[in-house]
């Protein structure tokens, strides 16, 4: 069994394999510009980012109903729980469906229906990130909250994500005051294509209690300083990082920089469906590009729990898991 870990960074749109895309385009009529699920895999090649998000959002037209999300969520929690994810906090994007004429409730409910089983059918326990497109305007995302307000006893955060350079976290401090008075934690993507002031700014200005991606925060050593001090998560994902030309190659990664800096780093998978690997699969990879011994990736899989929006006890027992695992020879 792998080291027991909690996902903290998954984008479910960015686990839909080519399989269940070509599955759910059957089920619903809806045709595919790719001829087999082998050529599709070989679409999922990208150039940067906002190659990758064309892809990405394009492929969102397969998913129409509860039971595609349902579908959609529950393969992701079978491949993760195989991999050691024991929790995971999982992002949607209800702007890239609402968008196509899909009804928020039929997305949360669907999503929602699927993490109510994860526990009894994976041993996965979960939270549901509702991300706003921060490509999209502050009025949009202030439109989707007030929709899915009805269905929030089902969401328990907010996240921001997509193409970050150009849109500043600023940019929608109203709504996340709102998800604030909601009582819904605030996470945000910053510092990934975007520069270390984005950092300070999702923190300071949307009061974000964890950093998706981050690791442009290097550049900029006050930073670095303030989040070793304040002990910011930070949720990293390294074949993304690769696949999106953030780095070069995984042995170039500053991971274990930022361990050494005293950050409080998770390892994720992002998207793991276009990125050649699930949670387990990028602590494989950077254990071998970076060298990485069995006791800093136990410390990198306590992190995952210390960070996550687990209770108190719940994180104790996980973290108790962790001590306790022993590494295959």
């Amino acid at each position: 069994m792998p080291l027991p870990k909690a996902e903290l960074h998954l984008h479910i749109e960015g686990s839909l394999e080519p399989e269940l895309a070509f599955a759910l385009a059957a089920r619903n009529g809806v045709p595919l510009p790719y001829a087999s699920t082998e050529e599709l895999r070989h679409a999922y090649s990208f150039r940067d980012l906002q190659s990758f998000l064309d892809l990405y959002y394009a492929l969102t037209a397969v998913l129409r109903t509860e039971d595609d999300f349902h579908d959609l969520a529950d393969a992701y929690l079978r491949r993760a729980a195989a991999q050691g994810v024991r929790h995971a906090e999982i992002f949607f994007d209800p702007q890239a469906h609402t968008s196509r004429g899909v009804p928020i409730g039929t997305v949360i409910e669907g999503l929602g229906r699927a993490l109510d089983q994860a526990e009894h059918r994976h041993g996965v326990t979960t939270r549901l990130i509702l991300s706003f497109l921060r490509d999209q305007s502050a009025e949009s995302a202030l439109a989707t909250f007030e929709s899915a307000r009805p269905h929030l006893h089902r969401v328990h955060g907010v996240g921001l994500d997509s193409a970050e350079v150009g849109h500043p976290p600023a940019k929608f401090r109203e709504v996340y005051r709102l998800a604030a008075e909601a009582g819904l934690h605030r996470v945000a993507h910053a510092g990934e294509e975007g520069p270390p002031a984005y950092i300070t700014e999702a923190l300071d200005e949307l009061g974000v209690e964890r950093v998706d991606h981050g690791l442009r925060c290097l550049e900029d050593p006050a930073l670095v300083d303030r989040l070793a001090r304040e002990q910011v998560p930070l949720t990293v994902c390294p074949l993304s990082n690769v696949r999106l030309r953030c780095v070069d190659t995984l042995a170039d990664h500053p991971l274990r920089r930022m361990i050494d800096a005293g950050l409080l780093v998770t390892v994720n998978s992002d998207d793991p469906a276009y990125f050649g690997g699930y949670a387990d699969d990028n602590f494989a990879a950077v254990r071998e590009a970076l060298g990485l011994d069995d006791e800093t990736l136990r410390t990198l899989a306590a992190n995952s729990f210390t960070a996550s929006f687990l209770d108190e006890e719940t994180k104790a027992a996980r973290l108790a898991e962790v001590a306790a695992y022993t590494f295959a020879d």
